[in-house]
């Protein structure tokens, strides 16, 4: 008979150490055979092109060659993730199958497929806690109702963590003798998934001490290297926030700790709201009167808007993938608001564009910049792009590096005025709102 073996299934957890799931994996008493799996439902929304998928793939080969190393490796396959275990099952001889949790509206109704499509196998689903300190309901109020202000959430997560919660690291080293020694697993390239290798490559993230020391400091000005570029890697999981939080703690830096409870606060909006994802966060913002003109759409995605700071901000995105997060409030206010364009345009176009695009943080944040979401800004605040730009990049040192015409006559004047524009935006949410 044939030997049985458990998978373990890596999805946003692309790392061997400090992976709880992949530990508790190896722990069983079944050699673990480790699986990814392209999933042609997301793959073919993006451009063949797109970098997220060559960094996971570049990713996947550093795994599957320390795998190698342990005489194992890694398995990588193509297709939905129905379509490859109804193949693996038919091949091997599976007891069980462990990942860890994922908590966006699709990735649950696909867990669930799958927990039904192996229980009718006979086969086991274990799912584990691993992308985050905090998860689902965990951090709610007394009575039971999720936070939806940031504040109160940070405080009892603080409170929690530093009362109830050990820091532990999983770390699978002496585990890796459980790991299965197939010699034909499947590991194809990128052409094999129908991609090519893209222009744009993921930035190693920075957590040096000094970067998380003089986090406060530096991290309001774009064209000072002042963020950890954290995102992505949090996003796949390159990373293990568990060891990013005990960082924060090393350097005592509340601040810096506090954008990682940011992104948990964000992903526990979307599990108890996961309509917000289309729909406003209060519903009284679904009737606002949107201008949507494509043209000023197709204005603000090139960054030829007039505005230095924004159109800096949206070159550098489509230049790069990233965009420093304070320019990031700005675009955004400055789309939903000066431009009157529903900012769900907005959500989508980073989620095309940005290298850490992760659905919690982006819905969001979006959500916050047009006044419709959890904890927002209210709607009569709109930034003014021109003292944004005074104040952030007082000597224009951003500005100048992604818009090289700025100062010139080939500068378009600003698409709007920004005056007018505020006038129009708080007279159309007021029609709206009352």
């Amino acid at each position: 008979m044939a030997t049985a073996i458990n998978i373990f299934w890596f999805r946003r957890d692309l790392r061997l150490d400090d992976n709880l799931g992949f530990y508790n994996a190896l722990r069983g008493k079944n050699p673990v055979l480790p699986i990814f799996i392209f999933d042609t439902e997301i793959l073919e929304s993006l451009p063949k092109d797109d970098a997220r998928v060559t960094f996971i793939h570049d990713i996947l080969t550093d795994m599957n060659a320390q795998l190698k190393e342990q005489g194992s490796g890694l398995a990588i396959y193509y297709g939905t993730p129905l379509e490859v275990f109804a193949q693996l099952s038919e091949r091997f001889d599976i007891g069980h199958v462990i990942t860890n949790h994922d908590y966006e509206p699709y990735a649950e109704e696909r867990d669930q497929r799958i927990a039904n499509y192996l229980k009718e196998k006979g086969i086991g689903f274990h799912t584990y806690q691993d992308q985050v300190i905090f998860e689902k309901d965990q951090i709610v109020k007394d009575n039971g109702d999720p936070y939806v202000v940031y504040t109160p959430y940070m405080k009892k997560w603080k409170y929690q963590f530093r009362n109830h919660y050990t820091l532990k690291h999983y770390e699978p080293a002496p585990l890796f003798d459980n790991l299965w020694t197939p010699s034909d697993l499947p590991f194809l390239s990128l052409e094999e998934i129908g991609f090519r290798r893209s222009s744009i490559s993921v930035p190693p993230a920075i957590t040096s001490p000094s970067l998380i020391q003089q986090y406060e400091a530096r991290r309001n000005f774009p064209a000072v290297d002042g963020t950890s570029r954290l995102g992505p890697h949090l996003r796949f999981g390159t990373v293990s926030v568990r060891k990013m939080v005990a960082k924060a703690i090393a350097e005592k830096n509340e601040i810096f700790w506090q954008e990682l409870i940011w992104r948990e606060f964000f992903m526990q909006i979307l599990w108890h709201f996961p309509h917000t994802v289309h729909k406003a966060f209060k519903p009284a913002y679904d009737r606002i009167a949107w201008n949507n003109d494509p043209e000023d759409f197709e204005k603000w995605k090139k960054g030829e808007t007039g505005y230095s700071l924004v159109d800096a901000g949206m070159r550098e995105l489509n230049s790069t993938g990233y965009m420093h997060n304070r320019v990031r409030m700005l675009v955004a206010s400055f789309l939903c608001k000066h431009l009157l364009i529903d900012w769900r345009w907005g959500e989508a176009y980073f989620a095309e564009k940005l290298l850490d695009y992760e659905m919690a943080s982006n819905v969001g944040n979006w959500q916050w910049a047009a006044g419709s979401g959890v904890d927002a800004a209210p709607y009569f605040r709109i930034f003014n792009p021109m003292t944004q730009a005074e104040k952030f990049d007082k000597e224009q040192k951003y500005i100048r590096k992604w818009v090289k015409e700025f100062g010139t006559n080939d500068y378009p004047t600003p698409m709007v005025d920004h005056k007018w524009a505020r006038e129009r935006c708080l007279s159309t949410y007021k029609e709206a709102l009352n």
